[in-house]
């Protein structure tokens, strides 16, 4: 079983390969190859699409007396999927791609137009600017002046990104979760106002000021006597002092202000005598008459 699989050949010793009969060919003759269509192209005749990849048995041949740099150029001949109309194309070894001869239409041209059109306006400018100074200085000028522009375009971007920085996206966008309806978004904002609002309370109540009452007392002594005002627990022992002494200022002044009534003889009071008292004691007297 192991000879199947000798890639070397028995040769004889008394082998001559030049008695070996030769076939006559014709020079330039077509060999038949499988290949892939190299681009997308349209049938002139029928219009049939066909597109880049599809597969053809083609015939081989070479293009004479034509070639690239010592590159030999092939000609490949194919048939319409459905018209059998003849297709022939060419390779292009300078552009590194096919040109169609005959047969079809390539599609999608324009790119590569465009493309050919800006190497070759890129290569005219090249030649302008080496024979004209003053297009090349005006050239020059305008980078200049287009590079300025990205600078500041720049700075300004960084400015941005600098003023953003303060901004926390994840708080906004726990904030702001999707998941979360919209009533229990609601309450968490007006639990955080209410927490807001007592904090701010309890601020106020640190900072109010304490209002001390006096109360006067009318007594048989010729001074009024002022009862001492309870310092609440929440004055500070600094503030203190101060308080004392307007209590003290006060009571001076209201000593000489204060006046106490004298006991008077109580008067005896007359009785009150109403009409219809009187109206009585008219009808009393005319009776006894």
């Amino acid at each position: 079983m192991s000879e199947r699989k000798v890639l070397n050949k028995y040769y004889p010793p008394d082998f001559d390969p030049s008695k070996i009969p030769r076939m006559k060919l014709p020079k330039n003759r077509q060999y038949t190859v499988r290949l892939m269509a190299p681009f997308n192209m349209r049938c002139k005749t029928c219009g049939e699409y066909i597109y880049k990849g599809k597969k053809f048995n083609a015939r081989k041949e070479d293009v004479e007396n034509d070639d690239y740099l010592g590159i030999r150029i092939y000609r490949f001949y194919i048939k319409c999927t459905r018209c059998l109309q003849e297709i022939s194309f060419k390779t292009d070894p300078k552009n590194t791609d096919y040109e169609i001869e005959a047969g079809a239409t390539r599609n999608f041209m324009a790119l590569k137009l465009a493309e050919e059109q800006a190497i070759r306006e890129e290569e005219e400018a090249k030649e302008e600017e080496a024979s004209n100074p003053m297009k090349l200085l005006e050239n020059r000028t305008k980078q200049s002046k287009n590079e300025i522009e990205l600078l500041e375009s720049l700075e300004e971007l960084k400015d941005l990104n600098r003023r953003q920085e303060a901004v926390d996206y994840d708080s906004m966008l726990l904030a702001y979760d999707p998941t979360i309806s919209q009533r229990e978004r609601e309450e968490k904002l007006q639990q955080l106002d209410d927490e807001y609002v007592k904090t701010i309370k309890f601020q106020n109540s640190q900072k109010r000021k304490v209002v001390v009452e006096e109360e006067i007392i009318e007594d048989d002594e010729p001074e009024a006597k002022v009862s001492k005002p309870e310092t609440p627990k929440t004055e500070t022992a600094s503030s203190e002092p101060k308080v004392q002494k307007k209590i003290v200022s006060a009571r001076k002044m209201l000593s000489g202000l204060v006046k106490l009534k004298k006991d008077e003889p109580k008067k005896e009071e007359k009785p009150q005598t109403s009409g219809l008292s009187l109206l009585g004691a008219y009808s009393d007297s005319e009776n006894s008459e």
